[in-house]
Order: C-alpha cells, then structure tokens, then sequence
C-alpha cells in the first residue's frame, strides 16, 4: 500500500484530470484519416508535433504562434501541422461515459468536493465547456493554459489547494498520467492512476470513497 494511502474518511475532495480520464480526446481522430503511412505519423509526432511542443500551448503560448514557428520549422509539414489545430475539435472523441457515470455517482453521495486540475489550452476549453455539462458539476477548475503552468509542475497542484482552501491529505487525486501521479503524491496528494472507468470503480469502492 502506498504510503499516501492512509485513512480515506479523510478525503474531503476530489481532483479530476479531465483529458483520458473524463474526456476522450485523441489526435489519431484526425491523423489516422490524413496519413497512410503509419511510419509517417509516427515520425510526424515523434519529431514535429510533439508532445512537447503541444505542452507549450497548454502552459499558455498562442495556438497561432505555436503553429506559425512549426510551418517556419517544418515548412514541408505544413499542411499537417495546420491541421493539428484546424480541426482539433475532431479529437474530441467524446465524454468517456464510465467515468462520467462514476463522478455522478461520487456527487450523489453528497460527501465530497470536486475539482478539476488540467493541462488545456485556454483557447481551446471554452469549447469542452460548452459541449460537455459534467464540466460545469465542478466546485472549480484549475486550466493550465489559464495560470501559464501545467502539471507536474508542484506550483500547479498547490495553487488548486491554495486556491480552494484544500489540504494535500485531505484529497484525492485522479489522472491517467504516472508523471502526474507521482508528482501529486509528491506533495502528499492520494492518488489514483487512471486506467479505465471499471478499474477507478473498483478502487474507488476497494478505499470506500464510492
């Protein structure tokens, strides 16, 4: 047992990552229809946009700068590169339902707060606000494009607690990445990794929090 994992009648809140956890959102929507080659894409990802670079649009850099140095970069990408936020709304796969289920089901139970702490380009989240209701059940959302910092970075995460007067043992923190994770039970945040919406159920009532 971990040893963040301590007495889970503790946990007053909540802490959702949103991307692959509560949203499905996948670049392939996109590219697996613009490239044949599947050594071409993954070249394409691997060496021109890449994660990165689309980290630097999530911790606040212009979506229009960001595209303008790659084309200067990459000019013979171009057409691709346009189209990583030309049609980004097709990435979005849609709510991940299970999860989405799991939350209502944790609200229902009337004993938690809830948060959101993601790494999103403030230009673009406005449009998963609007398509997405569950995003709106939050008691807040932390948006990194928003506060110029992202997860792992400690700053992030303690400027949810500062924010919304929460402390680390009292939370309980849930994202599908293990850099992330670790960089929440750094600071003595319960976490857990995401692997799909059965398996957060099931540890979700293995703790008692669900």
């Amino acid at each position: 047992m971990h040893p963040y994992f301590v007495n889970m009648e503790n946990v007053k809140a909540i802490i959702f990552d949103l991307g692959g956890v509560l949203i499905d959102w996948n670049p392939d929507y996109v590219f697996d229809k613009l490239f044949e080659d599947k050594e071409q894409k993954k070249h394409f990802f691997q060496n021109v946009c890449t994660p990165d670079w689309n980290e630097e649009q999530d911790a606040g850099r212009s979506l229009k700068e960001a595209t303008e140095t790659l084309v200067m970069q990459h000019p013979e990408w171009q057409e691709y590169i346009e189209a990583y936020y030309g049609r980004w709304e097709e990435m979005l796969g849609g709510p991940i339902k299970g999860t989405v289920e799991v939350f209502k089901q944790l609200k229902e139970k009337g004993q938690y707060q809830f948060y959101a702490l993601t790494n999103w380009s403030a230009e673009l989240f406005p449009i998963a606000l609007d398509r997405y209701d569950f995003l709106h059940w939050f008691d807040g959302r932390v948006v990194s494009g928003e506060e110029k910092m992202r997860k792992p970075s400690q700053q992030f995460y303690n400027l949810l607690l500062e924010r919304y007067n929460l402390r680390a043992a009292e939370t309980l923190f849930i994202d599908d990445n293990l850099r992330n994770v670790h960089a929440a039970e750094a600071i003595g945040i319960k976490s857990i990794p995401f692997q799909s919406p059965e398996q957060l159920k099931a540890e979700l009532q293995n703790l008692r929090v669900l």
